[in-house]
């Protein structure tokens, strides 16, 4: 069902892009209050970016080519079956599919109106804000191809772990009846691909055409996707940098190696805790993580923190929280957290 709802155009009030407010608002920071940092932050920043700049239009690509030939459609194939099939598909195509955490409001909807069980459904929710063409990317170039593979097999065991957990559970207090009253028909993205969840039940249906430069609306599909792509990930990249040179100033090393340096299993808790409300944006984090690492943060700590983090972030958690119940939501936030310091231990002792 369409949303329709309307907003007058007299009431329209306008937002200010927080990303890019602060871009505006740093350097007027610094130049009042440390005037010397100006230069060496933007310098700093700018490089940085030059320098992701090859990995930030490989992952626009194919995420235009991925929407451009509508391969939500292979969603479908992992909710057909036996329901252990399902959890461990859903959570191959929660890690990889390029899905943004308010798409996943919708889409959710859908499958749970189709009549997916909870597990597959919780399956796709932990592995979905971790891992896409776009996040690969821009790990594999700032952090290494190894932290970025170790991530994607992060995301679809979390996925897998969190979906065997809940069908363990299914009749447990917890996950009975897990669903809110009132389910929303609209996601929170304000982009014009995220459709309501009579859209996203049709793309589930849909089969990929990967040939889409054979068809005009198709195009035009990827050319949009593109541009909103290009300036999405670059403003936050910009934002992350440059925050990156900020840390590199005036937060001390032996700080963060105090705090999670070390080989020990406390490192790995704390960045999971602190992951969560530390969490600005899943491709703005990959910078700052780089910064972390190279201030004393052990490798265990920053797998940790991103896995957390990314799961729990608010966009992703507002995609849970609309749809379940409080016990449901609290039990998303416990599997992810147990699963981040779970994948945070295995990949330091890697």
């Amino acid at each position: 069902m369409a949303d329709t709802t309307h907003v007058h155009p007299a009431r329209t009030r306008f937002r200010p892009d927080g990303a890019v407010l602060a871009l505006l608002l740093i350097p007027v920071a610094l130049a009042v209050l440390d005037p010397t940092q100006v230069r060496p932050a933007l310098s700093g920043a700018t490089e940085s970016l030059l320098g992701t700049l090859p990995y930030i239009l490989f992952a626009v690509a194919a995420v235009a080519w991925l929407r451009a030939a509508e391969a939500e459609g292979l969603v479908a194939r992992a909710f057909q079956g036996h329901e252990l099939r399902m959890i461990v598909l859903a959570a191959a195509v929660g890690g990889l599919a390029p899905f943004c955490s308010c798409e996943v409001i919708p889409l959710i909807a859908a499958l749970l109106a189709l009549g997916a069980p909870l597990s597959a459904v919780m399956a796709l929710w932990l592995a979905s804000p971790l891992m896409d063409p776009a996040m690969f990317a821009i790990t594999a170039g700032t952090l290494g191809l190894p932290f970025a593979v170790a991530k994607t097999i992060a995301a679809v065991g979390l996925g897998i772990g969190g979906g065997l957990v809940v069908r363990s559970l299914a009749r447990s207090p917890i996950f009975a009846d897990p669903l809110r009253a009132g389910r929303p028909r609209t996601s929170c993205c304000a982009s014009s691909s995220c459709g309501s969840g009579a859209s996203a039940q049709a793309a589930l249906e849909t089969s990929p055409r990967w040939a889409f430069w054979t068809d005009g609306a198709r195009r035009q599909v990827f050319g949009t996707t593109a541009l909103t792509q290009l300036l999405f990930l670059t403003k936050w990249l910009a934002l992350a940098y440059l925050l990156q040179s900020l840390m590199l100033a005036y937060v001390p090393a032996t700080m963060i190696g105090a705090l999670l340096g070390g080989d020990g299993l406390l490192p790995i808790v704390l960045a999971a805790l602190v992951g969560a409300p530390a969490y600005l944006n899943g491709y703005a984090a990959v910078p700052l993580v780089q910064t972390l690492l190279q201030q004393g943060m052990s490798q265990g700590a920053a797998m940790a923190f991103v896995i957390a983090g990314g799961v729990s972030c608010i966009p992703a958690a507002v995609a849970v929280w609309a749809l379940v119940k409080p016990r449901v939501f609290a039990a998303y936030i416990g599997l992810a957290l147990g699963g981040a310091v779970i994948a945070g231990s295995l990949w330091q002792m890697v």
